[in-house]
């Protein structure tokens, strides 16, 4: 039987320059639906689960037409409900060469999610009927209202026996003056709540204030995530180490810390076509090879080579299968045109 998971998180409406122009340069964009849950349901539906989004949209237009995008994507829309009155959108500029790609947020605080009232969502209902729910600590950034509905939500699946996941995902705009302070006593409820996290040394370090005299990364990593698994009893934690070169590639390694051990996946190097969404990838491979019973080996080298595919198409969210990414995992190089 394919595994129920709910992802609970905003629907955005992305809004992109064409091409590699600002939005000063541009004077057309292509929109699009996105978001953290959006990207996770997805890849998982794709990978034979059964994915759902716990949201709510606005009762017009946009609302249909992000509902509507969101079944094209294979989440089930049986979730979402409808209140409010607008959709949080971005605006994506490509960058190129040592010029980075930028996102601007805006109207973000008053979409429909972010304004739901308490008592909008049953959520002991919603979780007799899932086996995995999935956050982000984008989504945690928003207001107290989100919080508070992420912390009901958490504690109604580990009441039913349920497996809690949590992305770190600190975005630094969105905290604002003093965000790491403010960030910390919510970080800590959802990993005391969490049985597989994505993070790296650099969360701990800087989200939950942790300290090491080790200056390598590795090092770090090595001690300070250990201690997080243990202080928080979680499962599992995951993440990656990227380098980014001068050539439009980069490089990205996995690791996965389960059971007292580290292991890591090749370092993969690669052109970038679309960097968004590509760390939702990762995190879905590693939830897709928990679910499925991995080795921990072939778990964080479906993850990292679920995140280097998502970086060859356009969009946030991914689109490989499973058995594209597990040919993915046995090539070295891109091949010649299937037939």
């Amino acid at each position: 039987m394919p595994k129920r998971i709910a992802a609970f998180g905003e629907v955005m409406m992305r809004l992109q320059v064409p091409g590699y122009e600002t939005l000063a340069q541009g004077d057309t964009l292509k929109y699009s639906f996105s978001g953290t849950g959006v990207n996770v349901a997805s890849a998982l539906s794709r990978y034979g689960h059964a994915g759902s989004l716990v949201t709510r949209l606005p009762d017009n237009p946009l609302g249909d037409a992000a509902s509507a995008y969101l079944r094209k994507l294979g989440i089930d829309t049986a979730r979402v409900l409808r209140g409010g009155k607008y959709v949080g959108m971005y605006f994506l500029e490509n960058g190129f060469g040592v010029r980075p790609s930028r996102v601007t947020y805006s109207n973000r605080l008053e979409s429909s999610f972010n304004t739901a009232p308490e008592g909008t969502y049953d959520f002991a209902e919603i979780a007799d009927g899932v086996d995995a729910v999935h956050f982000c600590g984008i989504t945690l950034a928003m207001n107290d209202g989100v919080r508070a509905h992420m912390k009901s939500f958490a504690e109604a699946v580990k009441r039913r026996g349920g497996m809690v996941i949590f992305d770190c995902n600190y975005r630094p705009s969105l905290w604002g003056e003093g965000g790491y302070a403010k960030a910390k006593p919510h970080y800590e409820a959802m990993l005391r709540l969490a049985d597989i996290v994505m993070m790296n040394e650099k969360d701990a370090m800087l989200t939950l204030g942790m300290t090491t005299a080790r200056q390598e990364r590795e090092d770090q990593l090595a001690e300070l995530i250990p201690a997080v698994a243990e202080s928080y009893g979680i499962s599992a934690i995951a993440g990656t180490h990227r380098q980014i070169h001068g050539d439009n590639s980069h490089s990205l390694r996995g690791f996965l810390y389960k059971g007292e051990r580290f292991v890591f996946s090749d370092r993969l190097t690669f052109s970038v076509y679309d960097r968004i969404g590509a760390g939702d990838a990762f995190a879905s491979g590693i939830i897709h090879g928990e679910l499925e019973g991995f080795a921990p080996e072939r778990t964080v080298r479906f993850a990292a080579a679920a995140g280097m595919l998502a970086h060859t198409v356009p969009g946030d969210t991914p689109m490989a299968t499973e058995a594209e990414i597990l040919r993915a995992m046995e090539q070295s190089a891109a091949g010649d045109v299937e037939r």
